[in-house]
């Protein structure tokens, strides 16, 4: 089953050029049944890897393109009347799939952050007096651009809580670069020469489509089953208590060191601590260990905590970010 994984990772980094770490994180958060938070500029493939890894396993995408007009029904959906009866049906929405890529997430206005938190923490839509459940795999990638602030609501930390990683992607460097670029020349020819071949052909609905696509490299069992491999992964007590001792320091800096404790107002909440266990054990499986190593806690710990810790107004007018308080934290806490 490792293999498997290994495969789609494989995969998906040979058309995601130049972004290794967030196909490791996507894949991380796959196996550890969480959702994903990635900011960055456009056109940094977010949306691609997303829908690739839908693509190749047995799953069904939708992306959602967050906006200050979006209605919480445009996403959970909504109840229709039907004139010939006089009842009403309900219509899922776009949430009702196994992968949502909410793009430009801090777009939306309260009440449609309110409406994904549910899907997000609960697994379920209400609507009216009636609980709708989502699918057991469901996994939201929501997207920020932090270069444009105009017209954008900042996330509640309630909901930046639920996501649980948030991964910051980066520019590829110049060789990556240039195999992006020729990778773009391919896909285009083929592209285009795909449509020469079907100028005369019939149209063919999205449903079809999908029916007749490649096969999955992997299916639903599959991936629950890997998460139960990946819950059923031995850590030392050593490891255990390090990962404990690095987020108690976010929440009790001032036991750490006077500079840690200007940085940050709030610390880290006990979900972080789930999340950080369960990320680590997802990387370490995919590298093929039964066993986490604090190499794995201290990789997983700035994706887990960045998001969760609440920089003071000294910090921030200093240019201080979480980063900067993460790598302090590692710097004190002595390692398992």
């Amino acid at each position: 089953m490792l293999s498997a994984f290994q495969t789609l990772e494989q995969e998906l980094l040979a058309r995601i050029v130049g972004q290794s770490e967030l196909v490791e994180r996507l894949m991380i958060a796959l196996l550890a049944n969480g959702h994903l938070l990635v900011e960055g500029a456009p056109g940094l493939a977010k949306t691609r890897a997303v829908r690739l890894l839908a693509s190749m396993i047995q799953a069904d995408f939708q992306r959602i393109q967050f906006t200050p007009d979006l209605l919480p029904a445009d996403i959970t959906g909504t109840e229709i009347f039907r004139p010939e009866d006089g009842s009403f049906e309900f219509q899922p929405g776009p949430v009702f799939n196994h992968m949502v890529l909410a793009d430009e997430i801090n777009r939306a206005p309260a009440k449609v952050q309110s409406a994904l938190l549910e899907a997000m923490s609960e697994q379920q839509v209400s609507i009216g007096r009636k609980t709708f459940a989502l699918p057991p795999l469901f996994l939201v990638m929501a997207t920020q651009n932090p270069i444009e602030q105009e017209g954008t609501y900042r996330l509640p930390e309630a909901q930046l809580d639920r996501f649980l990683l948030k991964v910051i992607v980066g520019y590829p460097d110049a060789d990556s670069e240039n195999s992006i670029l020729e990778l773009a020349r391919q896909e285009a020819i083929t592209t285009e020469a795909n449509d020469t071949d079907r100028i005369d052909a019939p149209l063919v609905c999205e449903t079809a489509k999908s029916q007749s696509r490649a096969p999955a490299v992997l299916a639903q069992q599959d991936i629950f089953a890997a998460r139960q491999q990946v819950l059923s992964m031995h850590m030392n007590d050593s490891v255990q208590q390090y990962l404990l001792q690095l987020v108690l320091a976010s929440r009790h800096p001032q036991h750490w060191s006077e500079e840690l404790a200007a940085m940050l107002d709030y610390g880290a909440s006990p979900r972080a601590t789930i999340a950080l266990d369960r990320a680590a054990k997802a990387r370490a499986w995919l590298q093929g260990r039964d066993f986490v190593t604090p190499e794995d806690v201290t990789s997983m710990l700035h994706d887990c905590l960045r998001h969760r810790l609440v920089m003071s107004l000294e910090a921030e007018a200093a240019g201080k970010t979480a980063d900067d308080a993460i790598d302090l934290i590692v710097e004190l806490v002595p390692s398992a």
